[in-house]
């Protein structure tokens, strides 16, 4: 097959390089739209010239071509059709979890050594739920995000300035939007649209979700309190004022489906010393800025909220699993874990005076560990250490990997 044209992503294919041909299914899992299928081709690419030779096999739920793959049965008869006798084939199945019984299906084709499977999917509750039960340890999972901020300068050819900066904070880190004006009108039509999509097709349609007019609420709701505790009474009490009556675990059903579709994500509150975690109270960000503002209209006063939630995804990018710190009455933006290691983040916009100051670096200065702590602000001159503590531009802490 023709594989389009695309601009390389590195990293991801670094991550799943020890994996091709080696037995496991390979699932590329995240939020529509975020460059999964893309993903896909230059897995295809790779194949090719690797392991000349090789049948590669494709199939796209979201292309009508493929309608009448509606079941497992229907996609190991399409795929052993295509595949007749040859020893070794690829397959690459996108959006896999629009088709009835995918697991099923994965488990037969896999048992097969000749077929190395790679997979998207736009469900995190589906896929979790089905590959582990029917395919325990026989796949290994990739969460793929938006663009980073140094993908953004490659993607848009654009030079790394505070003025570039604002333009992803502002529209986000869609591939797609590679191929327009970095304009607010044409933006905010194309992410309005994908917004409405994950709604409707990946939280309403998946979960037969009936108070459609309160989940985009609740959407718009959190877009406008990133980085602040959201509970699912306080919101249940609120709606009950305004005469609606959605109880607090429905509530927590639709932040559950929202967090499924990878629209956004849970942040638990932990202890920093110790191990309880808060089941309540958690902090909610989103997987893309653009789409945020679409739901929310940027504005400079939310500058800290956009500036918390882009640090968030760039330590999830990083590979990092993140909670938010809880030391008495000290707060620590993020606790970024990694096969071991750690990390502590402080955000700020900016650090004007010596009270900001003390606030930042002395919720830092209480860690009584020798782990790694950034204050990550806007601050033209941020740079150096304060006590152990590195003070780093957003910039100059999104452009690399950590």
């Amino acid at each position: 097959m023709n594989v389009p044209k695309y601009i390389a992503r590195p990293e991801y294919l670094k991550r799943l390089a020890p994996f091709i041909g080696k037995g496991v299914i390979k699932v590329l899992a995240g939020q529509r739209r975020v460059g999964k299928s893309y993903l896909l081709y230059q897995l295809m690419d790779h194949i090719r010239k690797h392991t000349p030779g090789t049948v590669r096999i494709y199939v796209n739920k979201e292309q009508t071509r493929f309608a009448g793959i509606r079941t497992g049965g229907d996609l190991v008869a399409h795929v052993k059709a295509l595949a007749g006798r040859s020893r070794r084939c690829a397959l690459f199945i996108d959006e896999i979890q629009d088709i009835e019984g995918f697991e099923t299906a994965l488990r037969s084709l896999s048992s097969e050594a000749r077929f190395d499977i790679f997979c998207t999917g736009s469900n995190s509750r589906l896929l979790s739920g089905e590959l582990a039960t029917g395919l325990a340890g026989r796949f290994v999972e990739l969460r793929v995000h938006g663009l980073s901020y140094a993908e953004f300068l490659v993607f848009h050819k654009l030079p790394d300035e505070p003025e570039t900066l604002m333009k992803y904070l502002r529209f986000g880190g869609l591939p797609f939007l590679m191929n327009v004006p970095l304009e607010e009108q044409v933006v905010s039509d194309y992410l309005s649209n994908v917004q409405d999509t994950v709604l409707l097709r990946d939280v309403v349609a998946r979960f037969q979700v009936r108070n459609v007019v309160f989940l985009k609420r609740l959407t718009e709701y959190l877009a406008d309190n990133i980085g602040s505790p959201v509970a699912a009474k306080r919101i249940s009490d609120f709606l009950k004022s305004q005469r609606v009556n959605l109880s607090p675990n429905r509530v927590l059903n639709y932040l559950d489906n929202l967090c499924a579709a990878f629209l956004v994500s849970r942040v638990p509150r932990a202890e920093v010393q110790g191990k309880r975690i808060f089941e309540i109270n958690e902090k909610y960000y989103f997987e893309d800025l653009g789409i945020r503002n679409s739901l929310t209209p940027f504005q400079m006063k939310d500058i800290g909220k956009v500036l918390e939630n882009a640090i968030f995804l760039h330590l999830r990018i990083s590979g990092f699993e993140v909670q938010v710190g809880k030391m008495g009455d000290k707060e620590i933006d993020f606790v970024a874990t990694r096969r071991g290691e750690r990390q502590y983040v402080q955000v700020a916009y900016l650090i004007p005076d010596e009270k900001t100051h003390a606030r930042e670096f002395g919720n830092l200065l209480a860690i009584k560990d020798n782990y790694p702590k950034t204050v990550v602000s806007m601050d033209a001159t941020a740079e150096g250490s304060f006590k152990g503590i590195r003070h780093v531009n957003v910039r100059e802490f999104l452009k690399k990997l950590i």
